[in-house]
């Protein structure tokens, strides 16, 4: 750390310092001023720092070990919720049923714990939750905003080999009118024209085409939400400021 830090958390490259601010090579990112300085791809952009104290989470799925890249998220997001005195949230995303087992569960605080990572609420299980995301998703059709769609991935693969165009679903059932049924699954009817923003405090404001996002799906055919529409619906109940994680996620955010 550079100067007047008092102390300072090094990560990945970054020095988080508990005196004035964070500081990356020359750039001094004042955290403790009204704005918080983050440099872009082509100027350094300011924001306001949050009025209310943030609400970040960390939400993985017990499909198998806490992997150590998950572990690294968990402590960027407990990272900024104790240098911001906010609250950090455990969220199990157990909705694919297939592949959860319950020792995965307890591993995932087990390690936690073992790494010094604690939690100010949860841990919350999305398969205790289901009622949300069934309502979420009765209020997307009604609105049309979302289709059945009874579309098998050998139908879709067909026809996009057919047209010879991209992989992927070709909105074959927006139109069709079809009701809930054995077999079908809800997709959310994406726009036809314009584009996508996602804010974002490190890449700025990066921009998608609609055209280029297929309709997905939002639930499966057995009844069970997707992690798309569970994700969204409890970002907005548990009242999340700032989702920190993977830069790999980035391209599916749009959805």
């Amino acid at each position: 750390a550079q100067g007047d830090a008092e102390q300072a958390l090094v990560l990945e490259g970054e020095v988080l310092s508990r005196g004035r601010g964070l500081e990356v090579g020359t750039e001094q990112r004042a955290l403790h001023e009204p704005t918080l300085t983050l440099p872009g791809p082509a100027e350094v952009r300011r924001y306001p720092r949050p009025v209310t104290p943030p609400r970040v989470r960390f939400a993985p799925s017990p499909t198998g070990y806490l992997h150590v890249g998950s572990v690294r998220t968990a402590l960027y997001n407990w990272l900024f919720a104790r240098h911001e005195g906010g609250t950090l949230l455990l969220r199990i995303e157990d909705t694919d049923e297939a592949r959860n087992r319950e020792e995965w569960v307890e591993g995932i605080c087990s390690s936690l714990r073992w790494v010094g990572l604690d939690w100010d609420e949860g841990p919350f299980r999305q398969s205790e939750r289901r009622h949300l995301y069934a309502k979420a998703a009765e209020d997307l059709e009604a609105a049309g905003r979302a289709y059945w769609c009874d579309c098998t991935r050998e139908a879709i693969d067909a026809r996009a080999k057919e047209r010879g165009g991209p992989p992927g679903y070709d909105g074959f059932c927006r139109d069709r009118g079809l009701g809930r049924g054995e077999g079908r699954a809800l997709r959310f009817r994406v726009p036809d024209e314009g584009t996508t923003v996602v804010p974002d405090l490190i890449r700025g404001e990066p921009s998608f085409p609609n055209a280029a996002i297929e309709d997905f799906v939002l639930v499966r055919t057995n009844g069970t939400p997707v992690f798309l529409l569970a994700n969204a619906v409890d970002d907005v109940d548990m009242g999340i400021t700032h989702v920190i994680r993977g830069e790999d996620l980035l391209p599916s955010t749009p959805k």
